[in-house]
């Protein structure tokens, strides 16, 4: 289960009623909730009724619980992920999540066994399930509610948006599979049962509310969590959110690090659209404009000469970007995208993500006080675009000394709360080595070679291309805050 706080979670069994009365005020047995509605019968309880929203059909979820617990499956893989010993205060902080999230692995260390949650969404055996619960599997088991296995292979896996889809028995076998809701139709109130197996106890099903929607949480552009109480907890991850039809509406994925009551799902509307892709082409493609933005607070909105703070701020149109050859410029104030208001940058990061590459957008702009319809060509995200070319092993330098490093993207830049994305961030130092022996961490910006500034992968393999043993190497790191040198021979302790 992904945690919002980048630390260890320290799991505890924590069991609530959540039909609105205060904890502990009654218990039922299943027995006693399967009883007619209390209109029909004598009162039992010398416990005072509070007036709350009641579940549904005489007082009890298990009708909608019978129907979708044999589409949801317990996953167990064995996988290369890392340890816990060793961490650099860097990985304490920011956890394995970070380089999954932007590098798409972490170093391998030791093998792990993990445990999470699915849903079968095709009667051939496709499932749903987070990107973190088969990250780097090597092997996945799939159990079902009857206690069948089977065995499963990845499809595709999506990290920035947390989703993966799973193939059980080659599509030879015929299962039950739950229906994928309407998430925009769910509503703050709504009841719905989070299912799955928390500490590894499967087909656990538990009854909560919509809390929230649209809930930004600082992982990645594309967040957009339905907030529920129903308890969740780790080995969740990947099970499904259900309405009262029984529809899937979420895919459980994230939980607070000590909070109570408070989960984070995966719409089903961003779900489908991920699964849709990802089982027929293995891969998501996303929209790239090309340019950068900010919120539009009301002093800006004024200066601007915007009657209200609607929309999204244009700050800058990178050059040779659909944007500019679109004729987007700094100061455009961006209220609409494909009729869609604007009211955050969120709204933009997901609408032009979500939209496929190489069609046509209508943007609704303000400059100048005059609102103008713009038409842009979207292209291709970047990031995905070097990803495809560099596959398999592209976009690494591994140099003798004993270094892995990566780009410095944008979104990393943000992550990291960087000035620029000059540099190249330690992927992986190798134990032993100089570079290890002086101090090196992953996590580490490199910023200069031998007083040669480093802004890009293309300055770090040239600056280390001709390096032999016994050279002498002084590096400029970027430590969170704080800058330092650290120096050495090449290929010597």
């Amino acid at each position: 289960m992904m945690q919002l706080k980048r630390r260890n979670f320290v799991a505890a069994l924590a069991l609530a009623l959540v039909a609105g009365v205060a904890l502990g005020a009654f218990s039922a047995s299943r027995a006693e909730l399967r009883r007619p509605p209390l209109a029909a019968q004598a009162p039992v309880s010398p416990i005072p009724v509070v007036p709350v929203q009641m579940p549904p059909q005489g007082g009890t979820f298990a009708s909608v619980a019978d129907a979708i617990k044999p589409a949801v499956i317990n996953i167990n893989t064995v996988s290369r992920g890392a340890g816990s010993q060793g961490r650099t205060p860097f990985e304490e902080y920011f956890g394995e999540e970070f380089f999954r999230r932007f590098f798409g692995e972490v170093p391998e260390r030791i093998p792990q066994r993990s445990l999470g949650s699915g849903v079968i969404v095709d009667p051939t055996g496709i499932a749903l399930t987070n990107a973190h619960v088969v990250d780097k599997a090597t092997e996945i088991e799939v159990v079902t509610l009857d206690g069948g296995k089977h065995r499963a292979k990845v499809i595709g896996v999506d990290k920035k948006t947390d989703l993966a889809v799973l193939k059980l028995d080659d599509g030879k076998t015929s299962f039950k599979y739950a229906r994928l809701g309407d998430s925009d139709r769910i509503q703050v109130g709504d009841w719905v049962l989070a299912v799955g197996s928390p500490f590894g106890l499967q087909a656990t099903v538990t009854a909560g509310i919509i809390s929230a929607k649209a809930r930004q949480l600082d992982q990645g552009p594309f967040d957009d969590f339905l907030q529920t109480d129903a308890a969740i907890n780790p080995g969740n991850s990947g099970g499904p959110l259900v309405n009262m039809q029984g529809e899937v509406v979420g895919i459980n994925t994230a939980i607070v690090a000590g909070g109570s009551g408070i989960g984070f799902a995966i719409p089903s509307n961003m779900a489908r659209k991920i699964y849709a892709e990802l089982r027929d082409k293995g891969r998501v493609t996303r929209g790239w404009l090309g340019v950068s933005i900010q919120p539009l607070t009301p002093e800006l909105a004024r200066s601007f000469g915007s009657k209200d703070a609607k929309g999204v701020l244009i700050n800058e149109v990178m050059p040779d970007s659909p944007a500019s050859k679109a004729g987007l410029k700094p100061g455009d104030i961006l209220l609409e995208f494909e009729g869609r208001p604007m009211e955050g940058t969120g709204d933009l990061q997901r609408a032009v993500g979500f939209f496929a590459p190489d069609r046509t957008a209508k943007l609704k702009i303000l400059r100048d006080q005059a609102e103008k319809v713009v038409e842009v060509k979207v292209g291709q995200a970047p990031d995905e675009r070097q990803a495809q070319q560099q596959r398999p092993g592209g976009g690494r330098a591994r140099s003798m000394l004993g270094l892995e490093v990566r780009p410095v993207t944008p979104e990393i830049a943000r992550q990291l709360n960087l000035r620029s994305t000059d540099g190249v961030i330690v992927f992986r130092v190798e134990d032993g080595t100089p570079a290890a022996e002086a101090g090196v961490q992953r996590g580490d910006i490199v910023k200069q070679l031998n007083g040669q500034t480093v802004r890009t992968m293309a300055d770090f393999e040239r600056l280390t291309r001709d390096m032999k043993e016994g050279d002498p190497l002084t590096v400029l790191l970027q430590r969170g805050a704080m800058s330092l040198y650290v120096a050495f021979r090449v290929g010597r302790g």
